[in-house]
């Protein structure tokens, strides 16, 4: 009886230990994992009347992320836009908000005075008619004057991409891939080197590269494996996706474990995004239903996937534009304002 009864301590001993163990790692991960948002337009909605709100309770919309784990805010940078808020005082004003609360700040650089994605990638009017090495000086000086007025403002970015889904290159035509590989690359240097620059007597940001292939395994190879040699130097490797788009859940845990292995980064998906009602799937089979609990297992199920990237690799997720309200949209709000059940993925992580 006494043996036995020794065994069952011991075994109790081991199985606390390990225990105890499991959630260290898991608190120190939820520590260093990026739970974040990109919400640049948020200060917009809430300047033309919109109201947030959970359970009914009107509260200010980062203030609700914050109370949900949210850790990270994204914000995108336009050079000189005409029509969107994205403008350096603008992104600001939206970071020091971020900043009072305690997150991190991902600055997400366009480098064009609107939309910069796979499809366009427009120059700053500004920036019309200069040669090669003028609009790489133009980038670099760019760059390092901007993320000057981050740092004069307390704003000083933890996290900065050099361009926004650089899939086919920066900067049209200059930039333009797969045809100008030369050029981009030094385009992106001057980037990183404009953000270097910067840093004063503060730590730099760590440097994202952001494409836009999360389920294409071969493409995200070719890109990095060209990309690499050219010895620019990063942080993070960041990807989005969009199922619609870029594949499936498989696809995904394919390209990211991948990923992993092939380059030794660190892994970010810096945006994703799934519809509460039905929109992209009217003529097609969805993986989750378009509902809110299946935006919610959505996401549950590409934050699985990123948490179990090989060697601790999956560092982040991060929701595109979840404070745009309209039926059919991505976001997190009802037309009402209120928010939707997604909010609550990352609770059992982060809250405490």
């Amino acid at each position: 009886m006494m043996n036995k009864t020794a065994s069952f301590v011991r075994t109790a001993i081991v199985v606390l230990f390990t225990c105890a163990f499991i959630l260290n790692a898991q608190s120190a991960k939820a520590q260093n994992y990026a739970v974040g948002a990109d919400l640049s337009f948020m200060k917009m909605a809430e300047d033309n009347g919109f109201i947030f709100k959970e359970a009914g309770q009107a509260l200010p919309c980062l203030q609700i992320f914050k109370d949900h784990g949210y850790n990270w805010i994204r914000l995108r940078l336009f050079h000189t836009p005409d029509r969107l808020p994205n403008d350096l005082e603008y992104t600001i004003s939206l970071a020091r908000e971020a900043k009072a609360l305690g997150l991190k700040f991902l600055l997400d650089y366009h480098y064009s005075d609107t939309w910069a994605d796979p499809g366009k990638q427009f120059i700053p009017k500004a920036w019309e008619g200069l040669d090669h090495d003028e609009l790489v000086q133009a980038v670099f000086e760019y760059t390092k004057e901007t993320m000057i007025a981050f740092r004069d403002s307390g704003t000083f970015p933890d996290m900065v991409q050099v361009g926004n889904e650089i899939s086919h290159g920066m900067l049209w035509p200059d930039g333009k891939l797969p045809d100008n590989w030369d050029n981009f690359a030094e385009l992106v240097q001057a980037g990183i080197n404009g953000i270097h620059a910067s840093c004063g007597n503060n730590p730099c940001p760590e440097i994202m590269i952001h494409i836009d292939k999360g389920g294409d395994k071969q493409f995200t190879e070719y890109y990095f494996d060209k990309l690499h040699s050219y010895g620019i130097k990063y942080d993070i490797i960041g990807q989005s996706y969009y199922p619609w788009w870029h594949g499936n859940l498989l696809q995904l845990r394919e390209c990211l474990n991948f990923t992993a292995n092939a380059y030794q980064k660190n892994i970010i998906l810096v945006e994703v995004a799934y519809n509460w009602t039905p929109t992209e799937y009217l003529d097609s089979s969805a993986p989750f239903p378009e509902s809110p609990e299946g935006q919610k297992e959505f996401l549950e199920e590409v934050n699985r996937i990123v948490l179990n990237i090989p060697d601790n690799r999956g560092c982040g997720v991060f929701w595109w534009e979840p404070a745009v309200s309209r039926r059919g949209s991505r976001s997190f709000f009802d037309e009402t304002g209120n928010v939707l059940p997604v909010i609550s993925v990352f609770d059992k992580y982060m809250r405490h």
